[in-house]
């Protein structure tokens, strides 16, 4: 599926909330999500849009810990 070109840190950082992801802090322009069902924390650029590239890396390592199709966790993350 491809990903969205225009998403920024706020809408991923919304759709990941689904998943159990909060922030826990933030260093300039950089927020830290952390979640606990699995243990993970990935760090997220406060842009507007994020790059694809970025995005793509950041639903990669999700899509992984979670043990999910990149796909399927773009599908239910978009949804």
């Amino acid at each position: 599926m491809k990903l969205p070109r225009d998403m920024d840190a706020a809408q991923l950082i919304k759709a990941l909330a689904q998943l159990g992801y909060r922030a826990v802090r933030q260093t300039g322009s950089h927020i830290r999500l952390q979640c606990d069902d699995p243990a993970h924390a990935i760090t997220i650029p406060n842009h507007r849009p994020l790059r694809v590239g970025t995005l793509a890396a950041i639903i990669t390592d999700v899509a992984e810990k979670h043990e999910m199709e990149r796909d399927a966790l773009i599908r239910r993350l978009l949804a």
